[in-house]
């Protein structure tokens, strides 16, 4: 690394976060901070598109692998098993050992597991590269933010550094169908991995002379015990909510691992409190415009992930789109949500961070509500207004909450800080997709009486899926398998309804809460007050 970036030392313990309303002195601008950001933007953008690159690929990986459906959904929830357990490790070690280390480590590693992933000949080896690509993401995630902050000295700067940040990783999200779908079109299935070679070797080539290095002024003895508490915790969480939707939320097995995530959780808590060098401090979440931040975030992600994994189905098996015709379609979205994301950082340096966020939210409300009104015969015009307005509600409100967050933290603690950001976003996510998803899989299989006249076995086999019953419908044929197809896409739109109303409850909660937590107003031309 060619420049040595040594934040100055905050009259502040590194327990606690540094008043938002009183900023120490700033350090001097850092040279060539803008193409640092984009090296950054660039090291975020692979991992982003490859949490969703890989679920246009499953139909090919069935075949060619010979998957089973739980093969299937372990090669999409390995990686964001590892991925998520990681996180805050991956921040306090960034955060000690330098986090431009975290980032160059994440990369090369992320490249050796895609290599491995493309290579892979069965389902076993591809869950396992997947697991391990994941552990290199969680590395570099937290790393982008935390380096972000520190590069950027100047408060207005750093808003507009974010907002590009968020904008990024939004149009990441939709960019992975769309390139996974012309892979697969001209290529083999390993090519959705060999695609990130270049790419992470770019960011490390470019990231060798464009990001300095930055770490804690002052490291801090690293916790062991409070460590290993997180991994274990956060993984025994994210496993309890990926496994809920297929063995039931009130099962024995569910409510099992609940309690020990739950118990898991407790410790970690404990052990932090009255640890001497506590990990994550918890101090930090009695800082309401932090702790409202990361709340908000992660019901950001929960309404957003849930209504795209509902949309995704609604688009092929609904409206009949290939993987590649659907991917495209999702663009007008991801565009309205790269133009939304500078104008929300615009507003909050003008008004405070709680109206974007508010505005956001409530468009976002609006945008679910609206999805919500799908009948079977909506057509795709409808989707894309309510996902225009709901992703121009997300770039609203995405980047100023991620401000929020890390705005006022002392420079110990900028890659934890970054870290809890990601898992809260990480966390909303899964939830989205078990609870949105779990809403709508019930509606919809109580909604498919048209298939008990085909017999007990194939209502049972339509219960499983949209898809199924499709292919059900197609080997009946006729008027009748006509009638079939339209009761499974009757009953699908229905129970995405209902899930949809769940996402928008959600984004209505984050709207109490950032009312309640977020303020208003500016303390200086152009800067908003932080509580």
């Amino acid at each position: 690394m060619t420049t040595t970036l040594v934040p100055p030392r905050q009259n502040v313990a590194p327990t606690s976060v540094a008043p938002r309303a009183a900023q120490a002195q700033v350090p001097p601008p850092v040279p060539n901070r803008w193409a640092t950001l984009a090296v950054l933007c660039l090291s975020l953008l692979v991992i982003v598109v490859d949490t969703t690159i890989v679920n246009v690929a499953l139909p090919t990986l069935a075949r060619q692998l010979h998957a089973t459906t739980s093969g299937l959904q372990w090669i999409v929830d390995a990686y964001t098993l590892a991925f998520a357990s990681l996180l805050l490790l991956a921040g306090a070690l960034a955060d000690r050992y330098g986090r431009h280390r975290a980032l160059a480590a994440g990369l090369a590693a992320f490249a050796a597991a895609s290599l491995a992933a493309a290579l892979t000949k069965t389902t076993g080896e591809l869950i396992a590269a997947r697991a391990a690509m994941g552990m290199a993401a969680a590395f570099i995630m937290p790393s982008t933010l935390s380096i972000l902050t520190s590069v950027f000295t100047d408060r207005a700067e750093r808003a507009k550094a974010i907002g590009l940040w968020a904008a990024v990783s939004g149009l990441g999200v939709a960019i992975g169908p769309v390139a996974g779908g012309w892979l697969l079109a001209h290529f083999s299935w390993g090519s959705i991995f060999l695609v990130n070679l270049p790419i992470a070797g770019v960011a490390l080539v470019a990231g060798h002379w464009l990001v300095p290095s930055s770490r804690a002024p002052v490291p801090r003895r690293l916790d062991l015990a409070g460590a290993a508490l997180s991994v274990t915790a956060l993984a025994a969480l994210t496993y309890t909510l990926i496994q809920a939707p297929a063995d039931g939320w009130t099962s024995a097995a569910t409510i099992a691992r609940a309690a020990a995530a739950v118990g898991l959780i407790a410790a970690f808590a404990v052990w932090e409190t009255r640890s001497s060098h506590p990990m994550l401090p918890l101090t930090l979440f009695r800082d309401p415009g932090f702790a409202g931040a990361a709340a908000t975030i992660m019901l950001l992600f929960f309404a957003l992930t849930g209504g795209v994994f509902l949309l995704t189905q609604i688009y092929q098996f609904v409206l009949g789109l290939s993987p590649l015709a659907a991917g495209v379609r999702t663009l007008p979205s991801a565009a309205m949500l790269v133009v939304a994301s500078p104008l929300g950082t615009r507003i909050a340096r003008r008004f405070g961070t709680r109206v974007p966020v508010m505005a956001g939210l409530t468009m976002m409300t609006g945008g679910l509500a609206l999805f919500a009104t799908a009948t079977a015969a909506a057509t795709y015009g409808h989707y894309v207004s309510a996902m225009m307005i709901l992703s121009a509600g997300v770039g609203l409100a995405m980047a100023p909450a991620t401000d929020s967050v890390m705005h006022g933290l002392p420079p110990a603690l900028a890659g934890i800080g970054s870290a809890v950001n990601d898992a809260t976003r990480n966390l909303g996510s899964v939830l989205g997709v078990a609870v949105v998803g779990s809403v709508a899989a019930s509606a919809y299989a109580s909604h498919l009486s048209a298939f008990h006249a085909a017999g007990p076995a194939a209502a049972a086999v339509a219960r499983q899926s949209v898809g199924a019953a499709a292919a059900i419908a197609r080997q009946v044929g006729g008027t009748h398998g006509l009638a079939l197809f339209h009761s499974a896409v009757t009953a699908f739109v229905t129970g995405a309804d209902r899930g949809v109303l769940v996402a928008a409850a959600a984004t209505f909660a984050g709207l109490i809460v950032a009312a309640r937590a977020l303020r208003g107003g500016v303390d200086a031309p152009g800067h908003p007050v932080e509580a």
